[in-house]
C-alpha cells in the first residue's frame, strides 16, 4: 500500500484539503476526487491541451502534474468560468461563432484564452494564434475559435473595438 500525502488547494475559490497517493495526477485529482469533470484527458502526455487548467494563473497541463507538486496552489477549471445565470463572454463567443463541434478540445481552449484575455485585452490574430497553438482540435479546424477568441475580447472590453 502506498503512502498518502495530504494535499490542501484552493479549486474554483473553494479550499479543499485530501489525502492522495503521490502519484496521483492533477487531472484524476479533479475529476475523481473532486467530481470537476469538465478537465478531460486526451493524450495524457500534454500534448493536446485537452487537460488545460489554470494553475496559479498560468495555463498547464494537468495530466503532467502530481497533486501533491501543487500542494497550496490556486486552481481555476472551466467549471468556474460561468455563473448561474449566464457564459463567461469566452463561452458565448464559442457558441456564437461554432467555435466548437465535439467539444472534448473546448474546456482548453477556454482556459487558455482566459490566461491570454487576462493578460492581453486586445490581442491581434497572430497573438490569439500563438497563444492556442499548443490547443489541438481535430473537429473545427481553427478560424471559428480564432476568431471567437477576438470576439471575446472586444466584449471584455466592453463591446468597443480598440
Amino acid at each position: 500500500m502506498t503512502d498518502e500525502v495530504q494535499v490542501r488547494v484552493t479549486v474554483n475559490g473553494r479550499s479543499h484539503q485530501s489525502r492522495v497517493e503521490p502519484r496521483r495526477l492533477l487531472a484524476d485529482f479533479l475529476r475523481h476526487d473532486l467530481g470537476l469533470t469538465g478537465t478531460h484527458i486526451g493524450c495524457e502526455q500534454g500534448v493536446c491541451g485537452a487537460c488545460t487548467v489554470l494553475l496559479d494563473g498560468r495555463t498547464a497541463r494537468s495530466c503532467l502534474h502530481f497533486a501533491v507538486a501543487v500542494d497550496g496552489s490556486d486552481i481555476r477549471t472551466v467549471e468556474d468560468l460561468a455563473g448561474l445565470d449566464e457564459l463567461h463572454p469566452i463561452q458565448e463567443m464559442f457558441h456564437q461563432k461554432h467555435a466548437l463541434q465535439c467539444g472534448f478540445c473546448t474546456p482548453g481552449f477556454l482556459l487558455t484564452a482566459v490566461e491570454l484575455l487576462e493578460s492581453n485585452a486586445d490581442p491581434d490574430e497572430a497573438t490569439i494564434r500563438e497563444a492556442l497553438m499548443n490547443n489541438v482540435c481535430r473537429c473545427t479546424g481553427y478560424a471559428n475559435i480564432v476568431d471567437a477568441v477576438a470576439e471575446a475580447a472586444v466584449e471584455l472590453r466592453g463591446g468597443h473595438r480598440a
